[in-house]
């Protein structure tokens, strides 16, 4: 695999063109704990762009708002060569009820604030964020469709929802001739492979780009945790670093660091760092369209971006297949078995081509 940023790749079923790696913006700005002050962000923002990337993601309550007003200053000089994502749903304002949520009101309060933090007319991504089983889909869709019609957002797309209501809501999207999902933002990497079973391949079916977040495990993949951190004894943020974020979320385990182990042995054989390899098997997989990294310094970056270059031999793949790899469950494991082979097709030897 040899890639650069400006390889750039068509987002699900449409024609835009985004680049193999999105730029995550939520370390942009310190509100959270952690993250890059304005100047650190602005290094971030010009390194990707310079490389030729132009698929920036974001959330109207990334950092505060910070993440957004940041790239709004930022991307005032060539704003029309970027694909600006961001996301509607989580709570902007504690103790209003409205202020969160799927619904018409927060859609559409959730895109006039994001307009403004970007110093935009107009949003080229925007996706539900948090899936909100008390609003219905047609009511989400509408407002979506409503949205594009009036220009003030281009394409739509979703994040953390379930494989069911995903299919769901783009069928009804094509019957009613609504605008249609083009990507699916899920955690997937080495660790976390649960998408594999259901949302992936509905993804691939219903023409959604999986975009996915947190490719690195939120840092696990990178050996930055080791075994001591499994009895660490942090509160819910603990010192309010990242790292004791994660471990809080109970996001490192024995499982992750053994997956972790077999990244840095792959990285040692290559030449190149385990943060490297962790996104590279992430970008093999072809339903990915584009991982988004969230580097806090230009070194970190410039690190994740050497993952476009890396490649695997097969028995480096296998033994990172196998490290990571996850039970499918029924009924797949089951289709996938030598019995309905057998009672299905026989002998017979049938070629399949998607």
């Amino acid at each position: 695999m040899s890639l650069t940023l400006d390889t750039y790749r068509l987002l699900g079923r449409s024609g835009l063109r985004v680049s193999p790696l999105a730029l995550g913006a939520a370390t942009f700005g310190t509100e959270w704990g952690w993250g890059a002050e304005r100047d650190e962000a602005r290094k971030l923002f010009d390194i990707y762009v310079e490389r030729g990337g132009n698929f920036i993601d974001t959330a109207s309550t990334y950092t505060d708002g910070s993440s957004e007003r940041l790239l709004g200053e930022f991307t005032r000089a060539n704003r029309e060569s970027l694909v600006l994502a961001t996301k509607y749903t989580t709570l902007r304002r504690s103790g209003d009820p409205n202020s969160g949520g799927a619904h018409r009101k927060s859609l559409f309060a959730s895109v006039e604030a994001s307009l403004r933090q970007l110093d935009t007319d107009y949003i080229d991504l925007l996706y539900l964020h948090v899936w909100d089983d008390r609003t219905p889909v047609e009511e989400i869709l509408r407002g979506m469709d409503d949205l594009v019609r009036q220009g003030k957002v281009l394409y739509v797309a979703v994040s953390t929802a379930p494989a069911w209501q995903v299919s769901r809501m783009q069928t009804i999207a094509d019957l009613r001739g609504w605008s249609p999902l083009v990507a699916l933002q899920i955690e997937y990497n080495l660790i976390e492979r649960g998408g594999e079973r259901d949302l992936i391949p509905m993804a691939r079916e219903m023409g959604l780009g999986v975009v996915p977040f947190s490719p690195l495990a939120g840092g696990v993949l990178t050996g930055t945790y080791s075994r001591e951190d499994l009895t660490a004894q942090n509160g819910a943020f603990g010192d309010r670093t990242r790292k004791s974020f994660n471990v809080a979320l109970g996001m490192v385990t024995e499982r992750g660091l053994a997956i972790a182990d077999v990244v840095k042995e792959v990285a040692a054989e290559l030449g190149r760092t385990p943060a490297q390899v962790g996104l590279a098997w992430v970008l093999q997989n072809p339903a990915v369209t584009a991982p988004i990294i969230g580097a806090r310094t230009p070194a970190q970056l410039e690190d994740n971006l050497g993952a476009l270059d890396v490649d695997f031999t097969p028995a480096q793949l296998a033994r990172l297949e196998e490290a990571g790899a996850i039970d499918l469950g029924y009924p797949h494991t089951l289709l996938a078995g030598d019995h309905i082979r057998r009672v299905t097709a026989g002998d017979l030897k049938i070629e399949t081509r998607r």
